[in-house]
């Protein structure tokens, strides 16, 4: 019993613990063939296999699922050339673009070292001293910080991704979005405090028993798409994860229909091991030069070998249907296919590997670009700005100041004071 245990304990996530999970399936419904040459996307009505995780992020496995929190959306294609990942959130943007704050803000929105409890002064310190989040924060305390279903979401890659044709050495810089087809929908602050005494597995259960009955949510796949020339010259920085491209700029354009239609027939065998990367790709998809996204792309892999084992990869959540991985061998639990005599090193000779030509000019651009710091500018308001015009524009201001104010009040009054100086003005009044 004590083996056991622990074998449970170590599987367990430091965030994203909480979740719901479906298997589903992926439809093309429009051709996007001009823009990458990825299988599962080479052919309209070509339906590919998709396991589904959607998930708070701060809170234990045993949190309410109706908290303020952003929701972690993270998807697995079983595609004829391997798994394909998507792990994003619902909220268009990020809190940092430095990796290197990314536990920092793990902690400053989890349990206080010495209380073991969530604590508003330690959220609100965090980030009154990394103000390039001030975004995500205006989403979060938003409309959009409490979903009414996991069903209503919006998924977001929130990432600039490069979709590619690598036979001819071309490719475009996109965002990916999933909308709900049955709208987003997000819960009032009353009713969320309500459910997360009274049924804290809400969304959980929602999912389970609406894929059980067979009201099987759907979502829209959209992309936003700009030509690597236009992102030299774009007035924001193309890579910055606390920036969105408005859709006036760059329309969403439809891909495909996501369809979740299974329920787990066992959840810790189909959802807890499931283990998701940004790395996990297959041709003509690609990362773009975000080093937030670089920095994902080695942590998450890292993490699913020390949480759930070196030959994750081999169980069925996660194996893909078509595998040859020869620089992935040996280790513990190996369950099958070990490739042999064939090379387990890069640049053989034995196996050669192709590429388009380089865009010598653009690479020296994106070396550039990616230099920046986390120093915090006016450039780092304008959408922020633009975001609370448009709360005051839907009437969701109040809202928005009621939400914050509620979590704020519990700060320290010092905190208070130094984050009331960082937002709109109007919230000074409300706050006292």
């Amino acid at each position: 019993m004590i083996y056991t245990h622990r074998s449970v304990l170590n599987l367990c996530r430091v965030v994203h613990a909480k979740a719901a999970g479906a298997w589903g399936e992926f439809e093309v419904t429009h051709d996007i063939t001009h823009i990458t040459s990825a299988n599962f996307l080479g052919e309209i009505g070509k339906k590919t296999k998709v396991l589904a995780r959607i998930s708070t992020v701060a809170g234990s496995k045993g949190s309410s699922d109706t908290v303020r929190d952003i929701r972690g959306w993270a998807l697995k294609f079983f595609t004829d050339e391997g798994n394909w990942d998507i792990v994003g959130n619902d909220l268009p943007v990020f809190f940092i673009r430095d990796p290197v704050k990314f536990p920092s803000l793990n902690r400053s929105h989890q349990a206080h070292p010495q209380t073991h409890v969530p604590d508003s002064s330690m959220f609100w310190d965090f980030h009154n001293n990394n103000e390039e989040g001030v975004h995500a924060l205006m989403q979060l305390f938003g409309n959009r910080g409490v979903p009414e279903s996991l069903r209503n979401i919006n998924g977001y890659g929130v990432h600039t991704f490069k979709f590619g044709r690598p036979a001819d050495g071309t490719f475009k810089y996109v965002k990916i979005h999933f909308k709900p087809d049955a709208g987003n929908k997000t819960m009032k602050a009353e009713d969320a405090v309500r459910l997360a005494g009274e049924e804290p597995d809400y969304h959980v259960k929602d999912m389970f028993n609406a894929i059980e009955k067979g009201d099987f949510p759907t979502w829209t796949m959209c992309l936003q798409v700009m030509d690597p020339k236009e992102a030299e010259t774009y007035r924001w920085n193309i890579f910055d994860a606390t920036r969105i491209w408005p859709h006036k700029d760059y329309p969403l354009i439809p891909v495909g229909k996501l369809t979740l239609n299974k329920n787990p027939g066992n959840y810790f065998q189909d959802i807890e091991q499931a283990a998701f990367s940004p790395s996990t790709l297959v041709p003509g998809i690609g990362p773009s030069a975000d080093i937030m996204l670089q920095a994902r792309m080695f942590s998450y892999p890292d993490a699913a070998r020390y949480r759930v084992g070196p030959n994750y990869q081999q169980l069925p959540c996660n194996k893909a249907k078509h595998v040859y991985s020869p620089y992935q061998r040996d280790g513990s639990m190996r369950l099958d296919g070990n490739y042999g005599a064939d090379p387990d090193y890069v640049r053989s000779s034995f196996r050669k590997i192709t590429k388009g030509p380089p865009d010598v000019t653009h690479d020296k651009w994106v070396g550039e670009v990616t230099s920046w710091s986390s120093e915090v500018t006016d450039e780092d308001f304008e959408q922020p700005r633009d975001l609370w015009t448009l709360f005051k524009k839907w009437g969701d201001d109040q809202v928005f100041i009621d939400n914050l104010s509620g979590h704020l009040k519990k700060a320290l009054p010092q905190v208070q004071k130094q984050t009331i100086s960082k937002l709109p003005n109007t919230a000074v009044i409300y706050l006292g």
